[in-house]
């Protein structure tokens, strides 16, 4: 009975299986059409945070928001115009800028679908006031505070054949008076002749682009070679010079006065770095002179108690364009610092504030 039942239903048994396999079918070719499509119609609005007919640049805080749509579009990259770029799977973003300034940007905006994409670009202005985002006072006697600093400690030359041994002792870095110091010495340690402090902000405190602001005093004796510098966020990865460094401020105890301004990169490293002097108004070893970089995409710009005296043009091939850390040190001879005085007995370093600006 049930034989003769599913033989007498049998061709409308067929007829649905292939009906249905057919609407399946079609249905996955829909799908597969649909997500090959280009996306069409891209469209980038921005409102600029603040933006009125008095401040049509906004007012001052940075903010810019996105507002992109596009037909078939699945996902968005945007670039934003100041090296920086994100991937987004909505057409609504927001984006803050930190150069301080009224600066163009122009944003590139690029909608896929698959393997499918359209882009398209649009120009805006945007002001952004200047503040502080970052500084150390050194208002807080004692260590430094631990919050901002880490340490480089040892012997061994630091690939420049130096001297000293570099420790975290209250003899060698100290914050007394609303001042580090930094202070070299000659002694025997650890089997060195000399001992110094070398701090860094690194994995604390980095930054792409920016003002980056010291007040020092510099060390006198010969032999001695204190520096203000930064390193890229990748060192340890991309190796040096390909993380770039960039010294806002080298002395020789060797050639008194005499303030160095230098860029190490692939191609200009070691003993061809790009690297301008200046001499200040008064003694650098017995006045506090203010040592400063503006620090932007198209350039960067060093300067002495606010006096401009060296300009780099920048652009996307070098490696400032990415986050780098602070480095106060000074060390004992070496490639640079050449020849120690015989009689040196200690110096120091010291340090009245870092201020850093966006």
């Amino acid at each position: 009975m049930k034989s003769s039942i599913f033989n007498t239903f049998k061709p409308f048994f067929i007829l649905a299986v292939l009906l249905l396999s057919i609407s399946s079918s079609c249905s996955e070719g829909g799908s597969s059409t649909s997500e090959e499509l280009t996306p069409s119609n891209l469209v980038v609005r921005t409102e600029i945070g603040g933006k009125t007919a008095l401040n049509p640049n906004g007012d001052g805080s940075g903010i810019v928001n996105f507002m992109i749509t596009a037909n078939n579009a699945t996902t968005y990259k945007i670039s934003f115009g100041d090296g920086t770029t994100q991937d987004a799977i909505s057409g609504t973003n927001s984006y803050s800028y930190k150069t301080a300034g009224t600066n163009n940007y122009v944003i590139t905006v690029t909608a896929y679908n698959g393997s499918k994409s359209t882009s398209t670009s649009v120009t805006i202005t945007v002001f952004v006031t200047t503040g502080t985002i970052w500084a150390d006072e050194f208002n807080t006697n004692g260590a430094p505070n631990s919050s901002n600093w880490i340490y480089d400690l040892g012997a061994g030359g630091w690939g420049n054949n130096e001297s000293q041994n570099y420790t975290n002792r209250a003899d060698n870095v100290i914050v007394e008076n609303g001042v580090l110091k930094i202070i070299a010495k000659k002694e025997s340690y650890q089997g060195s002749n000399y001992t110094s402090a070398r701090l860094l902000s690194r994995g604390k405190f980095s930054i792409k682009y920016g003002r980056i602001e010291f007040r020092a005093k510099l060390p006198a004796n010969g032999g001695t070679w204190p520096a203000l510098w930064m390193l890229g966020d990748n060192f340890s990865t991309a190796g040096w010079p390909a993380c770039g460094e960039i010294d806002i401020m080298e002395h020789k105890g060797n050639e008194l006065n005499r303030i160095h301004g230098t860029l190490h990169f692939p191609g200009r490293s070691g003993g061809n770095p790009d690297t301008t002097t200046v001499t200040p108004n008064t003694t650098a070893t017995t006045e506090f002179h203010t040592y400063a970089i503006d620090w932007r995409a198209d350039a960067i710009k060093f300067y002495i108690d606010d006096v401009l005296f060296k300009t780099f043009t920048n652009n996307s091939s070098l490696p400032f364009n990415q986050k780098f850390f602070l480095i106060i040190n000074c060390a004992m001879g070496g490639s640079f610092g050449g020849a120690i005085d015989p009689n040196f007995v200690s110096s120091t370093f010291e340090v009245d504030y870092i201020r850093v600006f966006n």
